[in-house]
């Protein structure tokens, strides 16, 4: 069905996305290359919210170069999309460039699109087809694909850990475990995430920014702390920058003033324990737009988050070190049998630096 030609510009279209990863959220990551007879015409990808979607990209590259777009081909990593929202539906604009053929690597899970911008370019009498490099093109929004799909976005925890899988010295020293090389790596993945969770309990012992210093980035992710009694002092240096959502449980008209003064904006969900709710966060969350969470907590708040069913992938940077008795990782309860372990599967093992970095993931993902 598809030729090699074919694969070659749907990954050319991929590798385009891959430049709007850092900046396209809430929107997903897409490449667009138009192709006529072999030779590329334009190309685009994703600009920030309210600018133009990858397809009026490469249109607007291809009329530049003094190009005619009649009987091209567009290749596209997500169907083009069918309804107004901040820019005009890009199906509209191919159908308007007279374009021949159009393959998409993916439908556009969003319910607004969901199949309407193909059916509108069939009903142009375009031939499209859709399907190339599929499980790639969902790989490159694979946080979108899930708030889209299930309401909740992808939520990745971030791990620095020694060699035996101790994250901190009893007394809560943790700086630093891993190289610089890995802490910049993991500024790589801060970049490209919506948002940064962690828990009171890491704000009081190491007082963190959060934000993306040791890379280059566009914009800083929200910051997301789970502090259910409202703990948290108003000076605390997490409040510096970008903004932040305070999720607790119980509010705190006093303490909420003032960090509010700071910048920061306070939603109350609290669970039947007096906890935050953190399914109810993780929704919360999407209906903000946030397709992908870092978490970077202590192992109580990791915990929590495993045995919720909430964390998709483990983000794990393992230093050469022994450390010995010491906090771990996450915190889950002790098994009597191996049968009953969560298990996982490696998706990618790189060495970083002096460390290596594991991804991973449960099964079912």
């Amino acid at each position: 069905m598809y030729s090699p030609t074919d694969h070659e510009f749907m990954r050319r279209a991929l590798a385009l996305a891959q430049r709007a990863l850092n900046h396209a959220t809430p929107n997903p990551r897409v490449g667009c290359v138009i192709v006529r007879d072999g030779r590329i015409l334009g190309e685009g990808y994703t600009q920030p919210p309210g600018s133009n979607h990858a397809e009026i990209e490469a249109l607007l590259d291809a009329r530049r170069n003094g190009n005619d777009l009649h009987g091209a081909t567009a290749y596209v990593s997500l169907e083009p999309c069918s309804h107004f929202g901040r820019t005009p539906p890009c199906a509209t604009a191919l159908i308007e460039a007279r374009v021949a053929r159009v393959i998409a690597a993916v439908e556009d899970p969003n319910p607004q699109v969901a199949g309407r911008g193909l059916e509108m370019l069939r009903s142009a009498g375009i031939d499209v087809r859709c399907g190339l490099l599929r499980s790639d093109a969902i790989e490159m929004n694979v946080g979108f694909f899930a708030r889209m799909n299930r309401g909740r976005p992808w939520v990745r925890m971030k791990i620095a850990a020694s060699l035996d899988g101790k994250t901190a010295l009893d007394n809560g020293v943790s700086q630093w475990i891993t190289s610089e090389a890995a802490r910049s790596d993991g500024h790589a993945w801060r970049a490209r995430s919506c948002a940064i969770l962690t828990g009171i309990g890491t704000v009081k012992l190491d007082n963190p920014q959060l934000n993306v210093r040791l890379v280059d980035t566009v914009r800083q992710p929200l910051k997301v702390l789970v502090d259910s009694r409202l703990e948290v002092d108003a000076e605390a240096r997490l409040f510096d920058g970008a903004p932040t959502l305070v999720a607790c449980a119980r509010r705190d008209p006093m303490k909420e003033e003032r960090l509010r003064d700071r910048g920061a904006a306070l939603i109350e969900l609290p669970n039947e324990s007096g906890k935050v709710d953190l399914p109810a966060l993780m929704r919360e969350l999407a209906r903000r737009g946030i397709n992908e969470v870092l978490v970077e907590a202590g192992f109580k708040l990791n915990g929590s988050l495993v045995r919720t069913g909430l964390v998709d992938e483990l983000l794990v940077y393992l230093a050469p070190l022994l450390i010995g008795e010491a906090q771990g990782m996450v915190h889950l309860p002790a098994l009597s049998d191996l049968a009953h372990a969560q298990r996982l599967v490696f998706r990618e093992v790189t060495q970083i630096g002096e460390d290596v970095r594991l991804l991973a993931r449960w099964g079912g993902h």
